[in-house]
């Protein structure tokens, strides 16, 4: 049997009858544990298994698909896998996945509007069981899942609140994270702060802006218009580091006397941050003497940079888990009624926390 050709390039059930010597039928029965094979003798069991070890056989999951209507898999859609914040979310989804029947279909829409539609398409046409989207701060539009929520498939969208659109949502508290931001650098006695805002479209720029005014109006500390920026909108994550280099060198220039400057800077994320901190030493000025950075996201460049960046972490990984779940359980639901059943959407804020690294120091008073 073994140097018989088989009927296709993969090793198949007819396959294993051939060299078992049993039917189809009861190779079925007992290579997917059907209830009958219960009634199959214990040596023909093990004849079969041996048969299909030896031939390489695994099951046809794509056939069992077809048969069940059901294609057991969860697209994740990533906007871009090269944005470093991109990374421990889908990491953190694929874990929650794992011991699980489902597959993760992991998509790279590389910032292109027009390749995340294509990339929604094959999704829908594939069957996906769920979709977990990954967002970056380039992507504000969304409405491109309304196809996805007519089919019923369930949505969990990471790093944006889109609940208002029928959508689990989950992301950092960025008010929280801006706010703490801030006063971060306010307890290590600054009080002339610059920031770099987000783009203005985006809203984790709006809410990160926020909590940096509120805490301003709680301590009574004066933030100067002069030391505030805002980046532009962008296409790309890199744009982010451009930007904060690009920015805190007006600021540098528009600042003859450096004793009378801003001490510390509050930068919308870490990319910015190390943007930022490229900028103050082609100045030949350097972090923390001269000025204290504080960045945002704790992604792993902030982390091995030199000077390491004093950040405000969020818990990626642990917000890829939350959407995973909220996918499988959303499944279940709608197994159990065989209707798919809407729920109400979910938001779920989480707590930022300080990181702190070696670009922040506390205020001396030759600064």
């Amino acid at each position: 049997m073994a140097g018989q050709k088989r009927s296709s390039n993969h090793v198949t059930l007819l396959d294993v009858a051939r060299a078992s010597g049993f039917s189809a039928s009861t190779v079925s029965i007992v290579l997917n544990n059907a209830p009958l094979s219960r009634y199959v003798a214990a040596a023909t069991k093990e004849r079969i298994r041996e048969a299909a070890q030896s031939l390489g056989y695994h099951p046809d999951a794509f056939a069992r698909s077809l048969r069940r209507r059901r294609s057991n898999t969860i697209g994740v859609m990533a906007f871009d896998l090269s944005d470093p914040f991109c990374t421990p979310i889908v990491r953190g989804a694929q874990s929650k996945l794992i011991g699980t029947r489902y597959l993760p279909l992991l998509m790279d829409a590389q910032n292109q509007r027009q390749q995340f539609e294509a990339y929604l398409e094959l999704l829908l046409e594939r069957r996906v069981e769920g979709l977990i989207v990954v967002a970056n701060w380039i992507f504000p539009d969304f409405h491109l899942l309304a196809d996805i929520e007519k089919n019923n498939v369930p949505v969990a969208v990471v790093d944006r609140d889109l609940t208002a659109s029928n959508i689990h949502s989950v992301l950092v508290d960025n008010d929280a994270g801006g706010y703490m931001a801030i006063q971060q650098l306010h307890r290590l006695g600054h009080t002339r702060i610059a920031v770099i805002r987000g783009p203005g479209e985006l809203s984790d720029s709006e809410g990160r802006w926020a909590g940096i005014q509120r805490y301003a109006a709680e301590s009574g500390l004066a933030l100067d218009p002069r030391w505030v920026r805002q980046l532009p909108g962008a296409q790309d994550p890199s744009s982010g580091f451009e930007g904060g280099r690009r920015l805190t060198a007006e600021l540098l220039r528009s600042e003859a006397d450096r004793r009378k400057s801003f001490t510390a800077m509050v930068a919308f994320d870490d990319l910015t941050a190390l943007g930022a901190v490229r900028a103050f030493t082609e100045a030949g000025l350097s972090v923390p003497h001269d000025c204290s950075v504080i960045g945002f996201d704790d992604v792993l460049p902030a982390a091995v940079s030199s000077p390491g960046i004093t950040t405000i972490r969020q818990p990626m990984e642990t917000m890829g888990e939350i959407a995973a779940s909220w996918i499988l359980e959303a499944i279940e639901a709608g197994e159990k009624t065989s209707v798919g059943a809407a729920s109400k959407p979910k938001l779920r804020l989480l707590a930022p926390v300080v990181v702190e690294r070696e670009s922040t120091a506390p205020y001396k008073k030759n600064q």
